[in-house]
């Protein structure tokens, strides 16, 4: 089906090529039948006006050359002599008659577009040089203007292709979140109720006290999951305890000889959040630093305020980014891992800039040295 379809559109588009060479030759051909028309026009000009000037001023059958004459009004002309001097001039724009240097590159304009036609008068040599008319100057045009309305249209339905699978792909991701997290409810729910069991058994508290954080994170993460493809509510918390709620999980979980630092001020700083996505882009951001430390080195969440933003910074002592990478790790399917599905950096992006209005970026990275990460929120 899927091959089908893809014949279907490369016939289409073949097609519609062309008939797009078949309607610019056909413009060709006209342009070019025109042209020819034009020139025989003007070389029966060029006739009538000898027959004028060499008439006798008893001539009362001049009537013909006199119409000829006055018929074109579209197309300029200049007529000259032997040196180039300029005899006369006929359907050209004011300001070419009134200035002599205007008249010349006029007539340089002419002699480009046409070959001039000879004209005998008496013993001497004349030239007519004339130019294109305004409606050949449109058919001249006219296949630049085709060929744009033909990229602008393709343009067009490859961006709505595009579009549209990448519509189908959200929705089989979307569809593929909510039974992950369906199905991840139901062993949570024995968890649980082993949880009370070993309550029952008198088992240590501080082993019962980890395990229930762990399913307690299990069920956040089902929570996450089940929230994707849906506008999350929005609410003013304190970022400072959000952040350090993430925060800690990962440093009483993470290598001893990852020395982890946690810097803000010692006041609630009230953001628009939604709490369990910014626990998601936060621990998105944490697992990176830790990837990029290889187990080993330092990483630092500092919060801070400026006017009415809140800024937070996640450093790490890791391998560095490169520059011209900045904007290229947000994308979807983008990792420098071996194994690595690129989700992370691209879902972080989206939470923060689309579901909760915030900013963030790559604040600065040296290779070998580390990278920071940087997001703004607006204070409530």
């Amino acid at each position: 089906m899927k091959i089908q379809r893809e014949i279907i559109r490369w016939t289409l588009i073949a097609t519609a090529f062309v008939v797009l060479l078949l309607i610019l030759w056909n413009t060709y051909s006209f342009f070019q039948t025109y042209k020819e028309e034009e020139r025989i026009k003007m070389e029966i000009w060029s006739t009538a006006s000898n027959t004028l000037n060499e008439a006798n001023p008893h001539d009362t059958n001049l009537e013909l050359p006199l119409l000829i004459l006055t018929n074109n009004t579209t197309i300029p002309i200049i007529q000259t002599n032997e040196r180039d001097s300029i005899l006369a001039m006929v359907n050209v724009p004011p300001h070419v008659l009134q200035s002599e240097t205007e008249a010349a590159l006029f007539l340089r304009k002419l002699k480009n577009e046409n070959t001039p036609i000879e004209v005998e008068v008496g013993k001497q040599k004349q030239y007519l040089y004339y130019g294109n008319s305004s409606l050949l100057l449109k058919l001249k045009y006219y296949p630049l203007a085709l060929i744009l309305i033909f990229i602008f249209f393709t343009v067009l339905i490859i961006i709505f292709y595009r579009s549209n699978k990448i519509a189908v792909q959200n929705r089989l991701w979307t569809g593929m979140a909510k039974e992950t997290a369906h199905q991840i409810g139901t062993p949570l729910s024995s968890l649980l109720g082993w949880i009370e069991l070993m309550k029952l058994e008198e088992i240590n508290p501080a082993i019962i006290e980890e395990i229930e954080k762990d399913v307690k994170r299990l069920q956040t993460i089902a929570d996450r999951f089940s929230k994707i493809g849906s506008k999350p509510k929005l609410a003013p918390v304190d970022i400072v305890a959000e952040t350090y709620k993430t925060y800690l999980y990962f440093q009483q979980r993470s290598s001893k000889h990852i020395a982890f630092e946690f810097i803000a001020p010692e006041r609630d700083l009230q953001v628009l959040l939604n709490p369990e996505l910014h626990s998601w882009t936060i621990e998105n951001l944490i697992k990176n630093a830790i990837d990029a430390t290889k187990g080993k080195g330092q990483i630092e969440l500092v919060i801070s305020e400026t006017d009415q933003f809140v800024h937070l910074f996640i450093t790490d002592t890791g391998s560095g980014i490169p520059k011209n990478k900045f904007e290229k790790i947000f994308e979807p399917g983008y990792t420098s891992k071996k194994r690595g599905w690129g989700l992370g950096l691209s879902l972080s992006r989206r939470i923060v800039e689309e579901y909760q209005n915030g900013k963030i970026r790559v604040h600065h990275s040296e290779i070998g040295k580390g990278t920071t990460f940087v997001i703004t929120y607006k204070m409530v």
